[in-house]
């Protein structure tokens, strides 16, 4: 998806500016918050923010500062599950993790450090003149980040290895862990235009669609992908134990609700006509990728 990389290449030129290494020792944890951010990815959740901005005629920097602070708690969040004590993995995004790379002290030490210099990026005039959709873009992602929703989504996942879980607690729990984050991303892009309630609420409805069918595609590949296409260990929620989608519904009927979803999702955008074509070809993108 062409638009995809540029938007990517975009966010990562942002976040090289705001993450400047140096020569002094402390300054291994900025090389390990650069290695961990600027290195490939899909950046969806950086394109939601641009591509929802782009529906009010957000400034690009604005979008872009937003959506690299959100690219940061995504990845603050991937550097803490790959550790040891979480999901233990050794590979991501086709490269060593980032405790396999540092160590494991510097891997959260840098986890801590993204999610904390996200805050300081939204807060930071520069992101917006107004003060209150300042204010408004850090409640949001604090709210999206915390107990009620990534990180507590990921607590969830850690309670319930060996447990059966039927589709609504697996729904309630990956809307935790993985939606809510890319609620956060439509939402910021809103919050950035001042948009109406109404318009708002379709944004939303349209991230919990295609954050369900964003999972269900995950899950699909960790059975069905190749490592070196996903660029991680696949077959680990089967050998865990895990509840998911697959687990639950099988490959087909799985593949067929992740479809269901996407086209759900971008009957809510009707509302915004041509402009948000961007994002109809994202849900669409979503349910086909390879990685």
């Amino acid at each position: 998806m062409q638009s995809l990389s540029a938007n990517a290449q975009a966010v990562g030129e942002v976040l090289n500016e705001l993450l400047i290494s140096g020569d002094a020792p402390e300054h291994r944890l900025i090389d390990a918050m650069r290695y961990t951010t600027l290195g490939d990815g899909k950046r969806v959740r950086p394109f939601l923010v641009t591509a929802s901005a782009a529906l009010f005629n957000v400034a690009q920097r604005s979008g872009l500062r937003a959506a690299a602070a959100i690219e940061m708690v995504h990845c603050y969040s991937l550097v803490h599950d790959d550790l040891p004590a979480m999901d233990d993995d050794d590979l991501r995004r086709g490269l060593p993790t980032c405790h396999i790379k540092f160590d494991e002290a510097t891997a959260i030490l840098a986890g801590d450090a993204l999610l904390t210099k996200a805050f300081e990026v939204l807060a930071a005039q520069d992101t917006h003149a107004d003060p209150q959709v300042r204010a408004d873009l850090v409640l949001a992602l604090a709210r999206a980040a915390g107990d009620a929703g990534m990180v507590g989504g990921q607590m969830l996942d850690l309670v319930a290895e060996g447990m059966e879980l039927d589709v609504p607690e697996i729904t309630r729990l990956q809307r935790m862990k993985t939606g809510e984050l890319i609620v956060i991303s439509c939402e910021a892009g809103a919050i950035l235009g001042k948009a109406s309630a109404d318009e708002r609420h379709n944004l939303q409805h349209y991230a919990y669609d295609i954050g369900l069918a964003f999972q269900i595609a995950d899950d699909l590949l960790d059975v069905e992908g190749k490592e070196e296409q996903v660029g991680k260990k696949t077959g680990k929620d089967a050998e865990a134990g895990k509840a998911t989608f697959v687990s639950f519904l099988g490959v087909e009927r799985a593949r067929e609700q992740a479809t269901m979803l996407s086209e759900q999702a971008i009957e809510h955008l009707d509302v915004f006509g041509d402009k948000a074509e961007p994002l109809r070809n994202l849900a669409h993108f979503i349910v086909n990728r390879s990685s």
